[in-house]
């Protein structure tokens, strides 16, 4: 140890929790910035039919050219790729998506900038024991999943996965049922009762806040998607709590139909974050078009 003259010299510093999170805030929406443009480079008018226009100083779609396609405003556009502090619903990011023609690498990556996604925590990517996982392809031919309770979707056996395989308009990034309900555009004609089961999922999240309050990931999240869905913002600030209870719904299969069923809930011991969501038809004759859903034949029983 030194003299005592000697800790005069020395200067620590740091950065209060706030500032660093906005100066990562400042540099995701720089990457973000950096990456649209990136994409718009790759792209010119004659992809989409359109005349090339006056001489350009750089190559690929002029942003303007991007509002124009995606049906978005420029300014928004422009403050978007400038890192601007601006809250965008999905159906825009969406758009402005499927205009750079991205694949499905480039969207998540542009939604995780975006903060357009659930955050992926260590709840979310928990191991599911061997046992649990054969109970759930088990109860094939009915759909079943594992969600926790954010709502996130640890994993489907393959009746659940063909069931909702055609509920979004584009492939699903979120992997979280209450996103995948509030984001979709097409989820208020798909779903009929789609009011009432959204606002008790917002309530069953908030019951399960009770648990979190504080907690990082559940701030962020949350924070998310009321920054993504005044829909959800207007939920979440009724403060309303619900307790589990089987759900009745009709689903609107582009197949099958109208299917009435009923969506039950298991408790997972080992997993008290858990439960594996299980849905029945509700009479027989949705019983007898749940078959119509399938992808590909039902396989065969295991003797």
């Amino acid at each position: 140890m030194g003299a005592a003259g000697d800790w005069k010299e020395l200067v620590v510093t740091y950065e209060a929790p706030d500032r660093l999170s906005r100066r990562a805030g400042e540099r995701r929406r720089a990457e973000l910035g950096e990456f649209l443009k990136a994409r718009r480079a790759q792209l010119s008018p004659g992809d989409f039919g359109m005349p090339p226009g006056s001489r350009r100083r750089t190559p690929g779609l002029r942003r303007e050219e991007v509002a124009l396609l995606a049906g978005v405003g420029v300014t928004w556009y422009t403050w978007l790729e400038q890192g601007r502090q601006i809250n965008a619903s999905t159906q825009v990011i969406d758009a402005v998506a499927r205009t750079l023609r991205l694949d499905r690498a480039e969207r998540e990556h542009l939604y995780r900038l975006a903060e357009a996604t659930p955050l992926r925590t260590e709840c979310s990517r928990l191991a599911i024991p061997d046992a649990i996982r054969e109970i759930v392809y088990s109860l094939d031919p009915l759909p079943a999943s594992v969600i926790n309770s954010r709502y996130d979707s640890l994993m489907s056996n393959d009746a659940s996965e063909e069931l909702f395989w055609d509920w979004h308009t584009m492939p699903c990034i979120h992997k979280n049922t209450l996103w995948c309900c509030i984001t979709e555009p097409n989820a208020r004609a798909q779903l009929v009762e789609y009011e009432s089961q959204v606002r008790y999922m917002v309530a069953r999240l908030r019951s399960a806040y009770g648990r979190h309050v504080g907690d990082p990931d559940w701030e962020e999240d949350i924070r998310r998607l009321a920054s993504l869905s005044r829909e959800f913002a207007d939920l979440w600030a009724r403060h309303e709590v619900a307790d589990p209870e089987p759900r009745a719904l009709t689903y609107l299969h582009p197949v099958a139909g109208p299917l009435r069923l009923v969506l039950n809930e298991l408790n997972i011991p080992d997993l008290p974050e858990a439960r594996i969501a299980v849905y029945t038809p509700a009479d027989d004759d949705t019983r007898a078009r749940m078959p119509l859903t399938r992808r590909a034949p039902a396989r065969a029983s295991l003797s």
